[in-house]
């Protein structure tokens, strides 16, 4: 299959809360073979898990990133195309007087540069991007 999809950290998280928004696992089952994550979300939930002492929630997690997503889900890089694209829409922006998040733009510009559509809760935080695709599975 194609990548079509790039996962924001709350949607990849979504199978790994209490109480999982239906919708969401629906689309993630749905789209197998279809979704891909940036490596700085990568980073975000290593970076969680790494400040979560030993416990049965933190072996959980660990499991549930090297056992179900490493393996079936491309980790794509931030690379040259994707650090142009953002410094432009940084500069954009910021010209505009709008102050993004780092890593929020850094997520855009992989996702942007691959064509595909990002699948976040927090609109918001990308709504100011162009170009960028963005939805939302709970809704």
């Amino acid at each position: 299959m194609t990548l079509r999809y790039l996962l924001d950290t709350n949607t990849l998280s979504e199978p790994t809360r209490r109480f999982p928004d239906s919708r969401v696992l629906a689309k993630l089952r749905e789209h197998t073979g279809e979704l891909a994550i940036a490596a700085p979300v990568w980073h975000e939930l290593l970076f969680g898990i790494e400040r979560l002492p030993s416990s049965r929630k933190r072996r959980i997690l660990e499991d549930y990133l090297f056992q179900t997503v490493r393996p079936t889900i491309p980790i794509l890089p931030y690379g040259k195309a994707a650090a142009e694209w953002q410094a432009s829409e940084r500069a954009r922006l910021a010209a505009a007087g709008r102050t993004v998040p780092f890593v929020d733009s850094q997520i855009a510009s992989i996702a942007a540069v691959h064509g595909l559509v990002l699948v976040t809760s927090n609109h918001g935080d990308f709504h100011p991007f162009q170009d960028l695709q963005v939805v939302d599975w709970k809704l």
